[in-house]
């Protein structure tokens, strides 16, 4: 199989054959090799993960509570989801994505901004925090992926994963979601990250992936388009709830 095919059967197993990836995130080249691109999805099975949105205002994209009467705990559901520092673009699961972005701003690396966070304290799943960045700072672009999860034999320690792939041919993104499949609990993310199709377009590659998604799960996806050397980027999202 080429490398597309892979990534193609990658999301029509994991993704479209799953009823529960969970969250997601994807860095890749579009398809014609005019843009990056990175992907972030959310899902959710409980009313508190599923009273979410996604609101994109300037570079930054957010989750907000769809209705915020209805908010039970804010505390791993509400978060900055897209951060960009100068030619650096962050998208993760959660709050760790002000980490990375202060951190690196302030001269650290992923590794050692990232050392400041855990996996999820939500027991018993232990969500992993997947983190993914796409940085233009020495010129050619750079991409890491971390996921921290749960030590399979203590889940009071948290076991750091960091990749540095080479970046992609067009049409091919790097990806991590935070769960396997559905279950209870859920069962954890594993292995190296998976390879994903990216659509010529961001709005492409948006439908694509909404579709993918089981249609009761499904919660939000955004889509932010990148230059090929950085310089800007626009954001496209869709809501379950709007």
């Amino acid at each position: 199989m080429t490398p597309l095919e892979i990534a193609s059967e990658t999301l029509d197993r994991h993704i479209a054959g799953n009823p529960y990836p969970g969250r997601g995130l994807i860095i890749g080249k579009s398809l014609g090799d005019s843009h990056w691109q990175q992907v972030y999805f959310i899902m959710g099975r409980s009313p508190n993960s599923r009273n979410r949105q996604f609101a994109a205002e300037a570079s930054v994209l957010e989750t907000r509570p769809f209705d915020e009467s209805k908010v039970e705990d804010p505390s791993l559901i509400i978060y900055e989801a897209m951060l960009e520092y100068r030619k650096a673009f962050m998208v993760s699961n959660g709050e760790q994505t002000r980490t990375l972005h202060d951190g690196w701003s302030n001269g650290q690396s992923m590794k050692e901004a990232l050392s400041q966070r855990e996996r999820e304290p939500d027991a018993p799943n232990y969500t992993p925090r997947i983190t993914g960045m796409l940085d233009f700072s020495n010129g050619s672009p750079e991409i890491g992926l971390s996921i921290l999860k749960a030590n399979k034999t203590n889940s009071e320690y948290t076991d750091r994963h960091y990749f540095y792939p080479s970046p992609p041919s067009a049409g091919i993104g790097y990806g991590l979601t935070t769960y396997m499949g559905d279950g209870n609990p859920l069962p954890t993310f594993v292995g190296d990250p998976l390879l994903f199709p990216i659509g010529a377009t961001p709005e492409d590659t948006l439908d694509r992936y909404w579709d993918a998604l089981n249609e009761d799960n499904r919660i939000s996806i955004s889509v932010k388009e990148i230059a090929v050397d950085g310089s800007t980027s626009r954001i496209v999202i869709r809501n379950k709830y709007v």
